[in-house]
């Protein structure tokens, strides 16, 4: 498997990379919220192993944007805290199982091994609006039978749309959900750059085929077609 381990302790980390890769996986490490929730929305894992208490967004805030742009990616929330409180508003997020520190390895791997059985038994990762169907776990985009090249990010814009069918999607809440809370007026990131995307994406999804799927909302942001167009 794939597998994203998102966890600011260093020394944790590196023994979870070191663990987890010695059992045949590939693994990706994260320290910060942030940089743990874009990995997680592009990098095509099999499974997300996820700190509660991150640096910039916590492992409950990440957990909650992937399941929101449909993102399916089962995710493994590891976290010092104990209780049935903390336990529920994991698994509300949308975290798929719940462990608590300390752990014992052999544990976690076993748990990972029954959420990779667990998702590609009755995992459904298609979004659909007319016949442009998107696959959030393969990454993929299609009109119809045709095949459409999409970057990462552009996956993630149109994910968001599409995850709101027929309903307005405000620009300000694409920022947050695929680039993360610092974009916006007062933070990294132009605004304006979600035009760009959107511009991009109308220019792959929909004028080759004839097409009007993203219409824009004047003053708020922009709606996916019900229909595709």
């Amino acid at each position: 498997m794939r597998i994203l381990v998102v966890e600011d302790e260093t020394g944790l980390a590196d023994s979870l990379r070191r663990g987890i890769s010695a059992e045949g996986h590939w693994v990706d490490v994260a320290h910060d919220g942030h940089r743990g929730l874009d990995l997680a929305l592009t990098g095509g894992y099999d499974a997300v192993v996820l700190d509660l208490m991150l640096p910039g967004l916590s492992g409950y805030e990440i957990c909650r944007r992937m399941r929101r742009l449909g993102d399916l990616t089962p995710v493994l929330m590891l976290t010092a805290k104990d209780g049935e409180y903390d336990e529920a508003d994991g698994l509300d997020s949308g975290a798929d199982d719940y462990l608590t520190k300390p752990f014992s390895f052999v544990v976690l791997l076993a748990r990972l091994r029954a959420l990779g059985r667990r998702a590609g038994a009755a995992r459904q990762d298609t979004l659909q609006a007319g016949d442009l169907t998107l696959d959030t776990a393969a990454r993929r985009c299609r009109r119809g039978e045709r095949e459409i090249e999409l970057t990462a990010r552009e996956l993630a814009v149109l994910a968001c749309l599409m995850a709101e069918p027929g309903q307005a999607v405000a620009k300000q809440h694409i920022l947050d959900e695929v680039w993360d809370s610092t974009a916006g007026p007062d933070g990294g990131i132009d605004p304006n750059i979600v035009e760009v995307y959107v511009s991009s994406l109308r220019k792959k999804i929909d004028s080759p085929f004839g097409r009007r799927s993203i219409l824009t909302v004047h003053g708020v942001g922009y709606r996916m077609a019900p229909d595709g167009g």
